[in-house]
């Protein structure tokens, strides 16, 4: 029999209170997601109503939330809620706008999204300021599908575009907010927001989520990068 020498043992010791303190730090961060996203949920229902009301006033009848597919944790999609902010068929019309506009398909390439994007609404500009088109991703949070801090959700159309970041990005569940938005969220490109939401995930910790829990505040309430 193999004798286990003094280095071996304080070696598994060290791997085991590591792994113990990591299940502690995601059961904690779970009990937390349910709470918060639980009462925000209640808290959506009249907002979802006076957003509705101001889409009808404005003769729009469409549904007021957009679904998506995203990319979650370990790579399994899910299905994605948020408040639309779009024209309806907003994809379809992505498609023609790159197609007919070199600069805005070279614009697109380089951030993943347009700055003045024609394909917003007037009420869905005003969602986007305050930052209330995210907040039925709570229902994401609630279900496990995501968290209230984490990386951003990916479209399956961008895994390619995101390469070697991918694996390290789905290690973590998407998030509400994250170290992405509170370090520049639009004012950043695709690539420099890959480079941030890979060390999130690589240095994940309790510490760093309350960090970011109250940045987010500052951020959203200055409006920093809210496009």
């Amino acid at each position: 029999m193999n004798e286990i020498s003094q280095f071996d043992v304080v070696g598994m010791d060290v791997k085991t209170t590591s792994i113990s303190k990591q299940r502690l730090y995601l059961i904690s961060k779970r009990i937390f997601d349910i709470i918060f996203s639980f009462i925000g949920c209640l808290l959506l229902i009249p907002i979802s109503i006076i957003v509705k009301i101001s889409y009808m006033l404005s003769g729009d009848f469409h549904s007021i939330f957009f679904t998506q597919k995203r990319i979650g944790k370990n790579g399994v999609l899910f299905k994605f809620y948020k408040f639309r902010t779009m024209i309806v068929n907003a994809d379809d019309e992505l498609e023609k706008i790159l197609k007919n506009n070199k600069e805005l398909a070279q614009e697109y390439k380089i951030n993943k999204k347009l700055e003045n994007d024609p394909r917003i609404t007037k009420m869905g500009k005003i969602l986007r300021i305050a930052s209330l088109d995210e907040l039925p991703q709570l229902i994401n949070v609630l279900k496990g599908d995501m968290s209230l801090i984490g990386n951003r959700p990916y479209l399956p159309r961008e895994k390619f575009d995101m390469g070697v970041y991918y694996n390290d990005i789905v290690k973590t569940k998407p998030g509400l907010t994250g170290y992405w938005q509170v370090s520049g969220r639009s004012d950043t490109t695709f690539d420099k927001r890959l480079e941030l939401e890979k060390y999130y995930s690589n240095h994940v910790s309790f510490k760093m989520d309350v960090k970011i829990f109250f940045k987010t505040f500052k951020v959203v309430l200055s409006r920093k990068g809210s496009k």
